[in-house]
């Protein structure tokens, strides 16, 4: 079982977007795949359970109630975790014990990027990460990589200590996945393969040996 938790300190960074995306690629890959939906709005959840007539079905398990651990069945392949909205490294404590990789999706902006700054160093605090047992990543995300805004913010998370293995273009599609319980990884038009090609460094870095 490889667990990924996808975290941020702030709401509206397209956490759960990035998080139900990388949990439809694994069960498409035809791995039973878990999905943790640990924050209150329950929009993981919602989208799992449109997904539930599907050959690659996505089980949701509610992260919110205690012994959510309890509920992942033995046979499980991957979990991933879908943080609550603006927690910081001591809220996502029982998530980071048994996480494999943290994935922090950051957008453009100047506030969405000096909020990381603490939450980041909140998350170098957990041991497992301060003894490098823990990786952590960045991921761009709602890029318009033809914009100079993009392209600078982007420069700024390069120079941080935490590697920048992705970065997402934004696109109202994923907008239009969530709400009928799909993915990127469920179309192969080739208009979506290039948005696909966006995710591939973030899917190497997940999974290669460590």
């Amino acid at each position: 079982m490889k667990t990924i938790l996808v975290a941020s300190s702030k709401g509206g960074v397209g956490k759960t977007t990035v998080a139900t995306q990388l949990a439809a690629q694994a069960a498409i890959e035809g791995l039973n795949t878990v999905l943790v939906d640990a924050d209150p709005q329950g929009s993981a959840t919602r989208w799992a359970e449109r997904r539930a007539e599907l050959d690659s079905a996505v089980l949701p398990v509610d992260g919110t109630r205690a012994g959510w651990r309890n509920r992942i069945p033995e046979d499980a392949q991957r979990v991933i975790i879908d943080a609550p909205a603006g927690a910081m490294g001591g809220d996502l404590q029982p998530f980071l014990d048994i996480a494999d990789a943290v994935v922090v999706p950051v957008p453009p902006s100047a506030l969405d990027i000096e909020a990381t700054v603490p939450f980041l160093n909140a998350l170098g605090k957990h041991a497992r990460v301060r003894k490098g047992d823990l990786p952590v990543a960045l991921v761009g995300n709602k890029l318009k990589p033809w914009t100079n805004a993009s392209q600078q913010a982007m420069d700024v998370l390069k120079q941080w200590g935490v590697p920048l293995v992705a970065q997402l273009r934004d696109s109202q599609s994923y907008v239009l996945l969530t709400g009928l319980g799909r993915s990127l990884f469920d179309y192969h038009s080739a208009q979506v393969r290039q948005h696909q090609e966006d995710w591939a460094p973030l899917i190497r870095w997940l999974y290669k040996p460590r």
